[in-house]
């Protein structure tokens, strides 16, 4: 490297000229900041996307296999196809959907309830690992059976086949080619039941008197198993979150009442149904962290789930375990091509939260692009450092051409100064960063759950990200270095001695 060095390191600070030292420290000053801003941008941004996916994967699956179709009752035929295809770990059934839970005078709407197998799920979920209050322990009774499914009106119940009279046996006769009766049958009026109430309807008082407010009827009416410990116990268990227990101000032990939502009108074979409501002991309060998930997922058995339907031992899908995240897709993939079924679709994670998952990465380019302006902007300082230098250093300049210094020799002499400063600057804005990174972890910088999802501001130091934001830094650094130099390697030594 010879004497363009030692000059570079000369020129960094001038006894003479006070400016020029103070120039090149906000210089440096300038660079450091703009990289230390760019390395804690792309730790946090990058924390972000790491805590979601952990979330994300904690409570829900890598790989999920859904039917277009109202009924998936084939499931464990599925399961058996695809546990032996490479990359797959484990395989489970499950149920989900949307449900109204009640604890005493508190509710919760919109709360997604779960239907998981005991024994398959822990293979396939974190869910275990999150559990902060009781176990899994007691989610499947000992007598817990798959919920058969409901007699359906167009096919003959108890092996006999719908009544002549009715209007499915009307429909059985057209189809056997049998003439359909014009008239139906007059209602047959039926004997009152030996205990049926006799008397007069007239209530006490008259019809002008008041209705009790409260609709509670007793015990020996309508007997409520919430009041009893012993019925309690008895109960089928119940895993939620630790925001929804707050929301409900439900423990362990408490009873809880699922209700399935009245979602338009369905029509059985006496009529309209109407929403199913069971009681469930609380038996685990699980904390994911995310507080989408704290809020509003319910876990029971698969069988109490299904029970909530008329499907019988139907699911809504089955979910897979890889041991490969990255090798998510390919391995959907693999599946989709062995089912080679037009109903089956089949999901890897990413395309679960395809949403959430590119938002967090457009965010993440755009703010390390606006970030990475700060770093231009330094390098603008450095710029007008250099040009200074060279300005300054006029006189020297032209008494090193006038002594065979080459014009290529003079040029080093600006790269290295400019380079030094860019070195220092993104070491110092580098050890800023890590450190204010470390800062954050260990002050737990909180977040409000409600709009970030996450109690606490997530870092995530990789050191691949703090190699690419030094690199980075020096390579502008450098590019802002050679107008100067340039500058300086043409200076003729008439010019730089004319005024002497």
């Amino acid at each position: 490297m010879g004497y363009p060095v030692l000059l570079a390191f000369r020129y960094l600070g001038s006894k003479k000229r006070d400016f020029v030292s103070v120039g090149t420290a906000f210089a440096m000053l300038g660079v450091a900041l703009g990289v230390a801003a760019l390395a804690i941008v792309m730790s946090v941004t990058g924390g972000f996307q790491e805590q979601f996916r952990e979330k994300v994967l904690g409570v829900n699956a890598h790989v999920i296999v859904l039917k277009y179709s109202i009924e998936f009752r084939n499931y464990r035929e599925v399961m058996e196809r695809v546990k032996d295809v490479p990359g797959v770990k484990a395989v489970a059934p499950f149920v989900i959907n949307p449900m109204m839970v009640t604890h005493g005078d508190r509710t919760a709407t919109g709360v997604l309830l779960k239907g998981v197998d005991p024994e398959q799920m822990p293979k396939v979920l974190d869910l275990p690992k999150h559990i902060v209050e009781g176990s899994l322990e007691g989610l499947r009774r000992a007598d817990a059976k798959p919920p058969e499914r409901r007699d359906d009106p167009f096919r003959p119940r108890d092996g006999k086949p719908p009544a002549k009279g009715s209007v499915f046996g009307q429909m059985n006769d057209l189809d056997a080619g049998l003439p359909a009766p014009t008239e139906a049958p007059a209602p047959v009026q039926s004997a009152p039941a030996p205990d049926a109430p006799v008397g007069a309807v007239t209530p006490d008082g008259g019809y002008l008197s008041q209705l009790p407010t409260d609709d509670d009827l007793p015990d020996s009416i309508d007997p409520d198993p919430c009041k009893s410990p012993e019925q309690i116990k008895s109960l089928p268990g119940v895993v939620i979150g630790r925001s929804l227990s707050k929301r409900l101000d439900a423990k362990l032990g408490d009873c809880l009442q699922i209700t399935s939502p009245t979602i338009g009108v369905a029509f059985g074979a006496s009529g309209a149904r109407p929403p199913v409501a069971k009681r469930f002991r609380v038996i685990a309060i699980f904390e994911a962290g995310f507080d989408q998930y704290d809020s509003k997922l319910v876990y029971t058995d698969l069988y109490e789930a299904q029970a909530f339907y008329e499907q019988g031992d139907s699911v809504t899908g089955v979910e897979m375990r890889v041991d490969d995240i990255e090798r998510a897709a390919a391995i959907a993939k693999q599946v989709t091509a062995i089912l080679d079924d037009g109903v089956y679709h089949t999901m890897d994670w990413r395309e679960l939260n395809h949403g959430l998952f590119t938002a967090l990465l457009i965010q993440q380019i755009v703010m390390s692009v606006v970030l990475t302006l700060i770093i231009v902007i330094a390098a603008f300082t450095v710029i007008a450092t250099l040009i200074m230098v060279v300005l300054d250093k006029r006189k020297e300049i032209a008494l090193l051409k006038a002594l065979g210094a080459r014009d290529a020799a003079i040029l080093r002499v600006f790269l290295y100064q400019g380079g030094i400063i860019g070195f220092v600057g993104t070491a110092l804005g580098l050890g800023l960063g890590y450190a204010a990174c470390k800062a954050l972890l260990a002050y737990g910088f909180p977040l409000d759950p409600k709009v970030y999802f996450i109690s606490k501001l997530p870092v995530n130091v990789r050191p691949t990200e703090f190699l690419i934001t030094g690199a980075v830094a020096i390579v502008i650094c450098l590019i802002a270095t050679i107008f100067p130099a340039l500058h300086a390697a043409r200076l003729r030594p008439s010019d730089g001695l004319r005024a002497e």
